[in-house]
Order: C-alpha cells, then structure tokens, then sequence
C-alpha cells in the first residue's frame, strides 16, 4: 500500500509538471516551429537535415515549456481567482512557488544553450526573446491594457522564425511574410478566447477587453480585420512559394472559412459563437500552414 501511495503522488507530481509546460500550447508551437524550419531549408538541399529539425525542436520545446512553467509562477495569485484556472497546480497549492520558478528557470536556460550549441546563435537568441517579451512585457500588460493583444501577437508568432533560423542560420522577407501567417491568425483566436472568459478575466483584473460597450466592438474590429488579412497574405504566399492552382485555393478556401466563423461572431457576438470560432482557429492553423509547405 506505502508503494502504490508513493507511486500515485509521484504520477499526480509528474502531471503537474507537465500541466505547467502548457503542453496544448506547446503542440502548436511544434507545429510551426516544423514548417518554419522546411520552409527555411535552402533549395539547394540535396537531403532533409532530420537530426537538426530534430535539435531545434527539442531546443524550442523547452524555451517553450520553461516560459508556460514561468508564466503560470507570475499569474499564479491572478489564477486563483479564476473560474477556469484556480485548479492549476500552483493555485490549488499541488506545486511550491519556488519549486516552479527553479524548474521553468532550468529548462529556459537548457533551451537556450541546446539551440546555441546544437543548432545556432540565432534560433537560441529568438527563442530567448520570445521568452523575454513574453513574460516581461505581454503577460503585465494583460493588467494594463487591451493592447495587450497585439504586443503578445510579436512572440506568440516567434516559433515559425526560429524554425526558419534553425534550417537556414538567417531569417530574410521570406520568413517575415511567414511570420505574419501566425501573427494574424492569433488575433482571432485569442479574441474568441477573451470573448468567452471575459467575466473570468475581469474577475482576476485582466483588460484583456475594453470595459463596458466597447468590449464588442474591439473584439469584433481586431476579429474581423485580421481573418480578413489572412485571405490575401494567404494568396501571396502562394504566389510566392510558385505553389500550384490546388494549393492555392485552398489556401484561400481554408482562411475564407476562418474569416466566416470569425464575421459571425463579429456580426452576433455570443459565447457559442466564439467556441466555434475558437475551434476553427485550431483546425485552420496546421492546416494553413501544411498547405503552405507543401507549395514550397
């Protein structure tokens, strides 16, 4: 019986900690991270560099999962006082502060050297700034302003940049349009996610959300703008990548179905609506960028 105790502590231990690397997160990141690093690859590869790809993204994994560790130790007394976060493992008390705080430290840094060391100076120093900028600069503004959204927007799209600086050691136009593939689709899916939570973010004093009237108009303007943007960059990136008629309209048709859920909810804002908004963001995002790799 004292065995089968310990080994249930020790899984419920080993969960938390796993909880606390945001893994749901960390999945799309990988994701992107992947096509960034494919489409980064020189053309004049004669053979696909799997061990680097492999490198890189064990690298940004633990950038990644530091940086969830780290943000759940600074919004650990907001969590708390929110319907959907107040069972993490920190504010329900199954994880010591300073026992995270170490751990996200720990796996931040190994993240940085493994990408210096294994990969390059330049995936390591875009991964450490979006660790920075992240933490330091978006995650207080969340307290302060709406703006918020669109300073996070900055790192949230960094993976595809250190995926790209992975396979190539440089970044160029190229993987700044890219790049902008991912800030833009975080806009509306992150609105649908403010849209949803809003009274439990204004509970635990975040503006994600104007206050009062304008909270619908920010969130249906910032929703409908940037799903709109998707549908020509979309068609440049095709263009750009010589990617046949096939891809190209689906390209197209996927982000035109993206722009409708997030129009709809723009038109008829409700929690329903954002659900489903919020569950096309998830579906339209690897598949976006799927079609995108394979014109390359």
């Amino acid at each position: 019986m004292p065995n089968e105790t310990a080994t249930l502590q020790l899984d419920r231990t080993l969960s938390d900690y796993w909880t606390l690397t945001k893994p749901e997160v960390n999945f799309l990141i990988l994701i992107a991270t992947s096509a960034g690093f494919y489409m980064g690859l020189p053309e004049q590869s004669h053979t696909f560099p799997f061990l680097r790809l492999l490198h890189t993204l064990i690298g940004t994994l633990l950038v990644a999962s530091g940086t969830g560790t780290l943000n759940h130790y600074i919004e650990r007394e907001f969590d708390a006082l929110m319907r959907r976060t107040r069972n993490r493992p920190l504010p329900a008390g199954r994880v010591e502060p300073s026992a995270a705080l170490w751990f996200g430290t720990l796996i931040s840094i190994a993240g940085a050297v493994y990408l210096a060391a294994l990969v390059n100076p330049l995936a390591s120093l875009l991964a450490v700034f979006t660790l920075a900028s992240y933490l330091f600069v978006y995650t207080p503004l969340k307290r302060r302003t709406p703006l918020c959204t669109y300073v996070g927007a900055f790192p949230g799209a960094m993976p595809v940049l250190i995926g790209w600086a992975g396979a190539s050691g440089h970044t160029g136009p190229e993987a700044w349009a890219f790049y902008a593939l991912l800030f833009l689709w975080q806009f509306p899916h992150f609105m649908a996610i403010a849209w949803i939570y809003r009274n439990d973010y204004a509970r635990a004093g975040y503006f994600v959300l104007p206050e009062g009237e304008q909270s619908a108009y920010f969130m249906s303007s910032t929703t409908v703008a940037t799903s709109a943007a998707l549908i020509p960059l979309t068609i440049g990136l095709a263009r750009a990548t010589h990617a046949g008629l096939e891809l190209t309209l689906g390209s197209v048709m996927v982000s035109f179905g993206y722009f409708f859920f997030s129009l709809r909810l723009a038109l008829e804002p409700s929690t329903i609506r954002a659900r489903r908004l919020l569950a096309a963001s998830i579906f339209y995002l690897p598949i976006a960028l799927l079609l995108v790799v394979l014109g390359k």
